[in-house]
């Protein structure tokens, strides 16, 4: 469930950085843009997990280090204080956002300040940048980069088989590196500041999961997935003798030497017909454990057989715990007790259904035990419990008939350990999480085992876009794989991922911007409809009816008072419906495959952009008229949002690095557009709340000003620029989203290809409390009830400046008669204290010009009845009631 989510991702990513034409460029204005910086806090929005941990690894000289790595978000340390893993990989940026994935780690046993870890994401044409070592002499806190004359592919076919990457446990000045595509067997002998090519290394491997893939994804040669030294071999200072090296070949998979790499052979007698995806050796018994599979993983595998070879006498013995016809899978995950010779473990990684297998053997393979087993088919006896209230969502909200149970024990289990200095400790990866328990031994004693979630700080999501409402939650989120989630608490994880339905992956989502309870989003699923609304701000949800021919999410965009919505989806074109989705109608005059957003302001307002071309709608969705604006991205990586509050104030990011590439905004609807001069390149725009006396939101961008790639603020419309990320804090690519708060000032939430929802708050203390504002003029109030039901109601105010003199910022008070109580209000600040109520400017709209008006809006319950109020004062003076 990681693969459809990256390769979508990739293809926009590498569209946006790799393609495009130069069209004519649009006339730069002659800003002077300055950069400043300010000091940031970040953190993740808590989901804990939510990708793929193909590999996690133990330090075997000192207690409680362990590391853990994933495919596309970089690399995490254990800290057994907090019990939580710490990102180290953050510093990566924009450039060589490919080193986010990690192929394979390795802990320096002799000395475990050092670790290594090798990165790159793809080995064919979507990532533009060949592989590396990253080497720390402090545990992660710092790196130092090789940059290798090859790709590695931390995200591709065969990335749960390894560890690849090893340090001699006897004179670690020595690491070898397996690698991928025909590369080879490489060697550092300087501690991984440089690299050579085992020249003497007779196979590079020739396994390919799919020959026809043209793309290069599944095409590749898996090459040399393994790396083992036998310890027992050497001594301290002087090079391992004996070394063993799994290469990614059916009939030639296991090759040794016994001359510190010096010569190498194929191990004689070893079964052929499988890759062996782990060689894990015993040396206290002098044994060499091998888990094999007919495939590479970590989706697939069939067939699988676990053996054991004697490394003294050469023998070789199949330990399989099942025959190989009863096999529906493959095994991969695989691991010794350290503290106990003689207990092995292992995972069938590829049995999807009803569930993953584990087994456990205490005599080295001679007998084994499953971590559950069947009683009367379908009814299962499980050896453990499972404990995921520390990240409930992981039960999918599903409800599955036996032999499957919720939450799964796992899937894609291709990384498995035994704490090498604690029996009782195991963890394990899934497709979604760490697992771990901490009473293992409990297997052994017929007691039942715990296992929980071991995975708090490690954030792997991939996100696609973000929405933080002027009301309600701060923060809901599009994801890759897990759907997405509704944040009522950024410290908290949240109890379930969207459901009703549950995408496989959110493409996009929106709200009304003056009815934020109102909410939309659409996604992919294998079967099913690709859209869903939620009336209560996201807290649940209902499906819509898919148009014909509708195969993906696309985007969507919800009217301002959320009484339509424009989707522009796969596989259809740009469609328009009022209501809750159940007929859809086809758009005219703008292409398939646009990007759509809506106006914050009119509700019949809505946008679209393809190919170098703006679209505008003005009756709901239902037309569409080319804008003649000229010099925009001719490619689709673009990203554009309307301002709140404002009509027909737009804001585009976007191109690419061989044509139009930057920052555009405009005043007139898309009529036509103004390029930032200061700003090189943009890839998302969002808004905030205004600094403490602006008359405008807040801008948040990831850009390249000024020479530098970084998160940028603006709080003058773009004329100077603020870098809130510094270097070690750039995540990769952030080109999918960006949003500010309306409520927090400085307060910024950015997407990541990896690492989650990352959001940063200010120490800049621009944001601070407004002063009272004390507009002065005539003013009327428009109060209308727009909907009512039993117990409750909604409102919107209409605030209008009738005056000679604009206000800078405003204060509106009233008083309920009936009793009234306002529950959510948005678009403007509240205090309700027994009948008496006071609305104020939220930022971004408490300028208001002479002769124009602001608008609020809020839900209230009632008894009784529910009198309109009689009078409104701003401030002190008394408005006229409309």
């Amino acid at each position: 469930m990681r693969r459809t989510r990256i390769l979508t991702a990739v293809l926009a990513l590498a569209a946006g950085l790799l393609a495009g034409s130069p069209p004519a460029l649009a006339a730069d204005t002659a800003q002077d843009v300055s950069i400043t910086a300010d000091t940031y806090t970040w953190k993740n929005a808590r989901i804990d997990g939510g990708g793929f941990v193909p590999g996690i690894v133990f330090n075997r000289k000192e207690r409680n280090l362990a590391y853990a790595r994933t495919d596309i978000g970089g690399a995490y340390r254990w800290q057994q204080s907090s019990k939580a893993w710490t990102p180290l990989l953050d510093s990566v940026g924009w450039d060589d956002w490919g080193h986010t994935g990690v192929v394979s780690l390795a802990s320096d046993s002799v000395d475990p300040d050092r670790v290594y870890a090798a990165v790159g994401t793809y080995t064919n044409s979507w990532d533009p940048g060949n592989g590396a070592v990253m080497r720390s002499a402090d545990r992660g806190a710092s790196w130092q980069k090789t940059d290798l004359p090859f790709k590695l592919g931390g995200n591709m076919p065969g990335r749960g088989m390894g560890e690849r990457l090893a340090v001699d446990p006897n004179r670690n000045s020595v690491l070898y590196l397996g690698a991928p595509g025909g590369k080879g067997l490489w060697r550092s002998t300087d501690s991984g500041a440089s690299w050579s090519q085992v020249a003497n290394f007779p196979n590079v491997g020739n396994y390919v999961q799919d020959p026809s893939d043209t793309s290069g994804y599944a095409s590749d040669n898996q090459g040399i997935v393994w790396v083992t030294f036998d310890e027992s071999t050497g001594t301290a200072g002087s090079a391992t003798r004996t070394i063993y090296v799994g290469v990614a070949d059916k009939d030639n998979a296991v090759y040794r030497s016994t001359d510190a790499g010096a010569t190498w052979s194929r191990v004689a007698g070893q079964p052929t017909g499988y890759l062996a995806h782990k060689g894990v050796l015993d040396a206290a018994n002098g044994y060499l454990y091998l888990a094999y599979s007919d495939k590479g993983g970590p989706y697939d595998g069939g067939k699988g057989r676990l053996w054991r070879y004697a490394t003294a006498t050469g023998t070789w013995t199949d330990i399989s715990p099942v025959a190989e016809a009863d096999t529906y899978y493959g095994f991969s995950g695989l691991t010794v007790d350290r503290q106990k010779p003689g207990t092995v473990m292992a995972t069938a990684y590829s049995s999807w259904w009803p569930d993953t297998q584990i087994f456990r053997s205490t005599d080295s393979g001679g007998t084994w035990t499953k971590a559950w087993d069947y009683t009367s088919y379908p009814d299962r006896a499980n050896r453990y419990t499972m404990d995921v209230s520390s990240s409930p969502w992981l039960t999918w909200g599903a409800n599955p008939s036996p032999p499957e149970q919720t939450p799964k024990l796992g899937w894609m289990t291709e990384a498995l350990e035994i704490d090498p200095f604690d029996s009782n400790r195991m963890m394990y990866g899934t497709g979604a999480t760490i697992y771990g328990t901490e009473d293992l031994t409990k297997w052994d004693s017929g007691g039942r085992f715990t296992v929980r979630p071991m995975v708090q700080g490690l954030e792997e999501t991939a996100v696609n876009d973000l929405a933080s409402p002027p009301s309600g939650a701060p923060l809901l989120s599009a994801l890759g794989d897990v759907g997405g989630f509704r944040h009522t608490d950024l410290a908290k994880v949240p109890s379930m991922m969207f459901t009703q339905p549950n995408f496989t992956t959110t493409t996009g989502l929106d709200f009304a911007e003056t009815n934020p309870n109102t909410f939309v989003r659409v996604g992919n699923l294998d079967s099913g409809p690709h859209i869903a609304f939620s009336t209560d701000n996201g807290a649940n949800w209902f499906a819509g009816t898919d148009p014909s021919g509708v195969s993906g999410g696309g985007t969507v965009a919800a009217a301002a008072d959320g009484g339509r919505f424009v989707w522009s989806p796969a596989g259809a074109g740009v469609q328009y419906t009022t209501g809750f989705g159940t007929s859809w109608q086809a758009s005219s005059g703008i292409p398939a495959g646009a990007v759509v957003e809506s106006d914050r302001v009119d509700p019949k307002v809505f946008y679209g952009f393809k190919s170098g071309k703006f679209y505008i709608s003005s009756d709901g969705g239902a037309t569409f008229t080319a804008s003649t604006a000229s010099g925009l991205p001719s490619g689709d990586s673009v990203r554009f949002k309307a301002l709140p509050g404002t009509k027909g104030d737009v804001w585009l990011a976007g191109g690419a690095t061989d044509g139009a590439y930057g920052l555009w905004h405009s005043t007139d609807a898309g009529a036509t557009f103004t390029k930032l001069s200061g700003v090189e390149q943009a890839d998302t725009i969002g808004f905030g709340k205004a600094a403490t006396g602006a008359s405008y939101q807040t801008l948040y961008t990831s850009a390249k000003i000024g020479g530098v790639r970084g998160i940028f603020r603006s709080t003058d419309k773009g004329a100077t620029w603020t870098r809130i990320n510094d270097d070690a804090h750039r995540w990769g690519w952030t080109g999918a989203a960006i949003t500010g708060d309306p409520r927090v000032y400085g307060r910024v939430y950015v997407s990541t290809n990896g690492r989650g929802v990352v959001y940063g708050d200010t120490s800049d203390a621009g944001g601070g409390s407004d002063p009272t504002p004390t507009p002065t003029g005539a003013c009327t109030v428009t109060y209308k009830v727009t909907n009512q039901w039993a117990d409750g109601f909604q409102a919107e105010v209409r605030l209008a400046n009738t005056g000679s003199s604009a206000w800078n910022g405003w204060s509106l008070g009233w008083s309920f008669a009936d009793g009234q109580r306002i529950t959510q209000l948005w678009n403007a600040e509240y205090t309700q204290s027994g009948s008496a109520v006071t609305a104020r400017n939220v930022g971004w709209n408490g300028g208001v010009a002479a002769g124009s008006s602001v608008s609020f809006g809020f839900t209230g319950s009632w008894s009784g009845t529910n009198a309109r109020p009689a009078a409104f004062k701003l401030g002190e003076q008394t408005c006229t009631v409309v």
